[in-house]
């Protein structure tokens, strides 16, 4: 269960850099719905690089936010195993 919330949320960050990436239409209701979807979930790390590519900043934040709840979902599988 854990993995598969983990494995969306990452999901989410990874669409959300393709999207920005590649220019996707904000208009459409899916590139919108990730926008909004990765921007709640970003829980502050959105903001934590601040290049002046603003395209390098979308990676390399959303990408740090990802790698950040890998590591914490990783933390809490071996957490709840040993019990």
């Amino acid at each position: 269960m854990i993995r598969a919330v983990v494995g969306a949320v990452v999901s989410v960050f990874a669409l959300h850099i393709l999207f920005v990436v590649f220019d996707a239409n904000q208009g459409n209701g899916f590139v919108s719905s990730i926008y909004l979807l990765a921007k709640t979930l970003v829980l502050g790390l959105g903001d934590v690089f601040t290049p002046d590519d603003a395209l390098l900043g979308v990676v390399l934040n959303y990408g740090l936010a990802a790698l950040v709840y890998l590591v914490v979902g990783q933390l809490v599988i071996k957490a709840v195993r040993r019990h």
